[in-house]
């Protein structure tokens, strides 16, 4: 690994130091004597000197949200077995070894894992008739005190590290909470209820049927799915249309199409930010991803950042153990379980999460520096209505091959125009899967991610609607690696497909109460988006019979509707095509993407790839609809 990380990096076990160990007296009460300074205590100990303990304070000084003993440990002037036992002293409490005295697992069921994690502690052993409660956050343990006091009775504080207070519940609880990521979405909310295969099997019999049907009336059957696949372009082309009129209105308007506001929070109390970053054989970008993390511009001690990686990936394990991973980043082991997704591995680590405010990363992943202040700062401006942030998504390796090209003017289209535009237009909008900034409460609230959704983001966006929460854009951008080769493409293109199928599946179980929680703007908005988009791409070949006209062939439709009809759809085709890019246009028309406007109409080739993406989705639903194709990463190359 690079020296840089290992010097910025240089702690490779976590012990969580306390806010509280600011190096000023406690305001206490005035009959208990105030409780000695965790640097006093240090020093009268010989284990930190009086010069390591100003040079901390000073930095203190200039950085007062941090605590001293986190600013000590980074400048390796004590270890964390020393600080520990200061602590311990400072606070009167029994210091725990939780590896060597493992904890009475029936006191920690009583209190339950979800909620031992969420208060970073565990409770321990009943010591003379009191419930010795380890925590390796002690600066909490008084806020704790009533519930904790509920459950148990008598309580008395023992300190233990923090990350050994987290491995005692996985250890015990590890497989449950396993189980319980899969399941974390209500049935009636998950494409789980899909697993019995009943609905695999109605598509293979719907799919068979017209197969059949178009073999005893080809005409007639051609002429439907016609029909369907022009109507489903002109309501896709419109739609399009009024998000990209929209926007180019906002921009003639000087108003800001994203929210902003200054990248710097306030001075103050920060709430902290738990970021999730799944990984599954990502060891090629491993580096690049923790420097990238290392330097978003956050305090810290507020950024909670979880590498989250599955149990049997050793290759993954394996490459994260050589590495010296700073205090605020470790590791989450999932448990291996039924379905390997995305959303499971996130339900998973949610439980292991510090923040109120949860992000998640993809491992290629590489934000914007500002992009956590500028997080904190909307939601704090922001009404409690709003509960998920989602930032601009971009690519650094577009100049690297034709196929990265037209895959960054989609993506800039896609949140550049289509997405601010059908924003603010009221629609009910499909989140992107990275770049997304939740209120942690509101997403417990909601079931967290739906473990068999391989869309999970286009999913959560829309059940997020259905409740009346709205979601915002904001003006920060992370770049990502562009699929750069064929098979790959297709392959993440067919799994987005087959999510946009299962999702529409799942919403439209109840279709008057979606109309209902929805509204009849945004319910059509759904069918357009999920409904209208999957059938595009599945009909495509039967657009693109219209080829035929003018390159002088009959056409299959010749003789069964007018030839003037014939002509007028030939006209509507060209229509939306130049709709289509006039769009992507106005999305590359800024100073980073401008070289891109010769390539627009090269997508005219692009996009026929989704169509077979689109039939490789339909028939993974029906042989595997809970696979998750994996985005290989690490081999694109970044532009100069």
């Amino acid at each position: 690994m690079p020296a840089s990380l290992l010097r910025l990096s240089p702690l490779s076990r976590t012990f969580a130091a306390p806010r509280d160990l600011l190096h000023q007296p406690p305001a206490g009460n005035l009959a208990r004597p105030p409780r000695p300074r965790i640097g006093e205590i240090l020093v009268a100990r010989g284990e930190l000197s009086a010069d390591n303990l100003n040079r901390a304070l000073r930095v203190q000084a200039r950085e007062a949200h941090r605590p001293l003993g986190e600013i000590l440990l980074e400048d390796g002037a004590l270890s964390r077995a020393e600080l520990a036992l200061a602590l311990a002293e400072q606070r009167g409490a029994r210091p725990v070894d939780l590896l060597a005295e493992p904890p009475d697992i029936r006191l920690l069921d009583r209190l339950g894992a979800e909620r031992c994690l969420t208060l970073g502690l565990v409770p321990w052993r009943d010591v003379g008739g009191a419930v010795a409660i380890a925590t390796g956050r002690p600066e909490d343990f008084e806020d704790a005190r009533a519930e904790l006091e509920a459950a148990f009775g008598p309580i008395i504080l023992a300190l233990a590290d923090a990350q050994a207070v987290t491995e005692a519940v996985k250890r015990y609880h590890g497989r449950a909470l396993g189980r319980a990521a899969d399941r974390r979405t209500a049935e009636d909310d998950s494409c789980r209820s899909l697993e019995s295969g009943e609905f695999s099997g109605i598509l293979l019999v719907t799919l068979t049927s017209l197969a059949v049907l178009t073999v005893g009336a080809p005409g007639t059957i051609f002429t439907m799915l016609t029909g369907w696949a022009v109507l489903c372009l002109a309501l896709m082309t419109g739609l399009r249309s009024a998000a990209a009129l929209s926007e180019l209105i906002a921009r003639a308007r000087m108003s800001r199409r994203f929210t902003t506001g200054r990248a710097e929070p306030e001075a103050g109390e920060l709430p902290v930010v738990s970021v999730l970053v799944p990984l599954l054989r990502e060891a090629e970008v491993l580096e690049d991803l923790t420097l990238r993390l290392l330097a978003l511009e956050y305090p810290q001690d507020k950024l909670d950042i979880c590498l989250i990686v599955e149990g049997d990936d050793t290759v993954m394990r394996g490459a994260l153990a050589k590495m010296a991973l700073p205090r605020n980043m470790r590791v989450v082991e999932v448990p291996v379980g039924a379905v390997r997704t995305k959303p499971r591995a996130l339900n998973y680590a949610l439980d292991f999460c510090r923040g109120s405010i949860v992000g998640v990363y993809d491992a290629e992943d590489a934000p914007d520096r500002d992009q956590i202040a500028k997080i904190v700062r909307r939601f704090a401006e922001a009404p409690a209505e709003v509960v998920c942030l989602q930032g601009r998504l971009d690519f650094y390796n577009a100049r690297q091959n034709w196929l990265a090209r037209c895959f960054t003017v989609d993506y800039a289209t896609w949140f550049r125009v289509i997405l601010p535009g059908l924003s603010r237009l009221g629609f009910a909008i499909p989140l992107g899967g990275t770049t997304l900034f939740f209120r942690r409460a509101a997403l417990e609230e909601m079931g967290r991610w739906d473990a068999h959704n391989v869309t999970e983001d286009a999913d959560l966006g829309i059940r997020l609607a259905r409740r009346g929460y709205r979601v915002e854009l904001v003006d920060t951008t992370t770049r990502e690696e562009a699929t750069c080769n064929l098979r790959g493409w297709v392959r993440q293109r067919a799994r987005w497909m087959k999510g946009y199928t299962l999702t529409y599946a799942v919403h439209m179980r109840r279709p008057r109460q979606l109309w209902r929680e929805l509204g009849a703007k945004r319910f059509f908005g759904f069918q357009v988006m999920f409904l209208g988009t999957v059938s595009l791409f599945l009909l495509a070949p039967v657009l693109w019979s219209f080829w035929l006209l003018p390159l002088g062939f009959e056409h299959p439709l010749a003789g069964i509707v007018p030839s003037g009809a014939l002509v007028a759809l030939v006209g509507m085709f060209i229509v939306s095509e130049l709709l289509t890019i006039a769009t992507e246009i106005i999305a590359v028309s800024g100073p980073r993407h401008r070289w891109l406007m010769l390539w627009v109409p090269t997508l005219h080739f692009y996009y026929p790839l989704a169509a077979v993406a689109a039939w490789k989705g339909l028939a993974e639903i029906v042989t595997r609809p809970f696979f998750w194709d994996k985005t290989s990463h690490g081999k694109g190359r970044a532009d100069p």
